[in-house]
């Protein structure tokens, strides 16, 4: 395992460290002209060379103070073995669900299917570019990728019907799912990752038996990767109690989304945060973004602070926008 380097998680600044959710992606004219000649996404995110070039694209136009691996959380059905691929102008599409056939897949099998991601972690995190900067990688929450495996494509397409009915799959698949997820955080830290952010999409869809779906699995991974000596944040979108998640889950920073008040997440949680800016204020003008993102870190001035956003960049984002939103960020005194 490799030393932790001087991690954004714990790191002691005069300024806002700063990175983006999904700020290697479409926005970017450089990804977008890739992405024009490599049209299947999952094999793209299997082209350890692209997908280290594509990662490093936001650190060299921009100089952000992370990168984060150009990836997918559906690389961990894919390589246990539902067939996933994306449609353009729908998303994920995901293939029946046969538990028996996927419980016969065991470590090797599943590392060998998916491990160029983890050569493109080490080919990224050995770039000049990262001598000072940290190297996240990632995974979706056991909830949101079994929603996701269950369900077929997004929810917000449609969520079938019967979705809660079968608590015993749903059950045997968290356990699967997070057994799996382990070995996906362990590899992507042995080959660099000197962060772990653990995306759960899909929090916001659940009102009860969060304590079985959500906290108890995501502790699991949380408690896994600190004990590889590796910080962990965790972005529960859609959450409704965000000090009650901390209290039971215990990240070592904690991501916020947009719909959130942000004076009250800084007066409940000591834990250092992340994010809380829509993304749309970037697809407005330079007036909108001053205000938005100086309100933020007047908020948390006084707070342990990282800037992101309260959801992935959009792919309609402007350019000049995001230069104005590093800018704000670095001179904010």
């Amino acid at each position: 395992m490799r030393p932790v380097k001087n991690c954004i998680v714990n790191k002691d600044t005069k300024t806002n460290p700063i990175w983006l959710m999904r700020q290697a992606g479409r926005y970017l004219p450089e990804f977008r002209e890739i992405r024009k000649v490599n049209q299947n996404f999952i094999k793209l995110c299997l082209n350890e060379n692209l997908s280290s070039e594509i990662t490093l694209q936001p650190i060299k136009r921009f100089g952000f103070d992370a990168a984060i691996i150009f990836s997918d959380i559906l690389m961990l059905p894919y390589g246990i073995g539902q067939k996933v691929e994306f449609e353009k102008n729908f998303g994920p599409k995901l293939g029946d669900l046969n538990l028996e056939k996927i419980e016969d897949v065991n470590e090797d099998i599943f590392t060998k299917k998916i491990n160029s991601v983890y050569k493109a972690i080490s080919i990224t995190s050995n770039h000049e570019l990262l001598k000072k900067r940290d190297m996240i990688g990632f995974v979706g929450a056991p909830w949101t990728i079994l929603v996701y495996m269950i369900n077929k494509m997004s929810p917000k397409k449609k969520l079938i019907d019967s979705f809660f009915d079968d608590e015993i799959l749903i059950n045997k698949l968290l356990n699967l799912i997070e057994r799996f997820l382990k070995i996906h955080i362990k590899n992507q830290v042995d080959a660099g990752a000197n962060i772990i952010q653990i995306f759960d999409s899909w929090a916001g869809l659940l009102n009860d038996k969060l304590s079985d779906y959500i906290y108890k699995p995501t502790y699991n991974l949380v408690d896994y990767t600190k004990k590889l000596g590796v910080p962990v944040i965790c972005f529960p979108r859609g959450i409704k109690n965000y000090k009650e998640f901390c209290k039971i889950v215990k990240p070592d920073m904690i991501n916020i989304d947009y719909d959130v008040d942000p004076k009250k997440i800084a007066s409940e949680i000591e834990l250092p945060i992340q994010g809380g800016l829509d993304p749309k204020i970037l697809l407005t003008d330079k007036d909108k973004v001053k205000n938005e993102v100086e309100k933020y870190l007047t908020i948390f001035k006084d707070h342990p602070y990282v800037f992101n956003l309260g959801h992935g960049i959009l792919p309609e984002t402007k350019i000049e926008l995001v230069e104005q939103l590093i800018k704000i960020v670095k001179n904010f005194k």
